[in-house]
C-alpha cells in the first residue's frame, strides 16, 4: 500500500504531494515499482497538524483522485479518512474502491453504519483518544493484551453494523510510546486470533527515527528491517512511503520461505 498525501503539513516531508503533475508522478512511480494498491490522505494526523474542515478534505481528495485516475485508471486506492462523511463521498463521488481509518471508528460514530452501506473493504486501525490527545494514554496494563482487547470490542461494533470485510492494524505510533512499539511487533502473531488480514504501519515512524536520534528523512533502512520482521510475522499488508524497498523485501521473504499460505502476503 503505497501512501500518497495530498496534504502541506504529513510528518514526512517526502510524502506531501499538492498539485495534479506530482500527485500523478508520485501514483505512477509507486505502482510502476511493485505498490499494489494506493493510500490516498488529505488530512495529517500528525500532533500539531492544521485542523481541515470535510468540505476542503474533500476537495483535497478529488484531486488526488483525479490525478490517480490519469495515469493509473485502474489502481485501487483506499481512501485515509477518519470521517463518515468523507468516506461517503469518497467511495460515491469519486470512486474509491476502501477506507482506512485510523480511528476505528472512534472518531465519527457513523463509520460503521456508513461502511456498511458502501460495502467496501475498511482498514480498522487502534489508538486512542485524538491525534493531539493520543500520546498521552499510553497507559495500558499489558499493551497487546489491551490493543487486542479493544479492537475486538471495535471490530464487533462494525460487525454488529454489517460490516465483515476488515483489515486489522494495530497502530504502530499511536497512543503508544517507542517501547510499546516494539512490543507489539514482537507480538504481531498475536494479532491473527482475529482470522482478518493483518496490516502493519511503520513507514519511517518514530519508533525508529528517534531510536536512532535521527530524522524520517533517515529512518528508510529501519523502516525495510521491520517490514521484514512484520513479513515473517504473517503481514498481509505493508503500509509505505518506499515501494520499491518494500516489494523487494516482501520478494525475498516470498523466495525465502517460499510458502504464501504461511506468510499471508498479497
Amino acid at each position: 500500500m503505497g501512501i500518497i498525501n495530498v496534504t502541506p503539513d504529513s510528518f514526512y516531508s517526502g510524502s506531501r504531494t499538492q498539485s495534479h503533475d506530482d500527485i500523478a508522478l508520485k501514483a505512477k512511480k509507486m505502482l510502476d515499482e511493485g505498490a499494489d494498491w494506493l493510500d490516498l490522505g488529505a488530512y495529517s494526523t500528525r500532533p500539531g497538524a492544521d485542523d481541515v474542515t470535510p468540505a476542503e478534505e474533500i476537495e483535497r481528495l478529488r484531486t488526488g483522485m483525479r490525478a490517480i485516475r490519469s495515469v493509473a485508471p485502474d489502481a485501487i486506492v483506499s481512501i485515509d479518512t477518519f470521517r463518515a462523511d468523507v468516506a461517503l463521498q469518497a467511495v460515491e463521488e469519486l470512486g474509491a474502491d476502501m477506507i482506512n481509518d485510523i480511528s476505528g471508528g472512534l472518531l465519527d460514530d457513523d463509520m460503521p453504519s456508513t461502511i456498511a452501506k458502501l460495502k467496501v473493504p475498511y482498514v480498522l486501525m487502534h489508538t486512542r483518544g485524538t491525534p493531539a490527545t493520543m500520546q498521552q494514554l499510553t497507559d495500558y496494563r499489558d499493551v497487546t493484551g489491551d490493543v487486542l482487547a479493544e479492537l475486538a470490542r471495535r471490530i464487533d461494533i462494525f460487525g454488529m453494523a454489517g460490516v465483515n470485510d476488515i483489515i486489522v492494524d494495530p497502530g504502530f505510533g499511536f497512543a503508544k510510546t517507542v517501547e510499546q512499539n516494539y512490543r507489539l511487533l514482537r507480538d504481531l502473531e498475536a494479532f491473527h486470533v482475529f482470522e482478518r488480514p493483518l496490516l502493519v504501519g511503520v513507514s519511517r515512524k518514530s519508533m525508529i527515527y528517534r531510536t536512532f536520534g535521527t530524522t524520517p528523512d533517515e529512518a528508510l533502512n529501519g523502516t525495510t528491517v521491520i517490514n521484514t520482521i512484520a513479513l515473517m510475522a504473517g503481514a498481509s499488508v505493508l503500509r509505505v512511503h518506499d515501494a520499491k524497498e518494500a516489494a523487494e523485501a516482501v520478494k525475498i521473504v516470498e523466495l525465502t520461505y517460499n510458502d504464501k499460505t504461511w506468510l499471508h502476503l498479497e
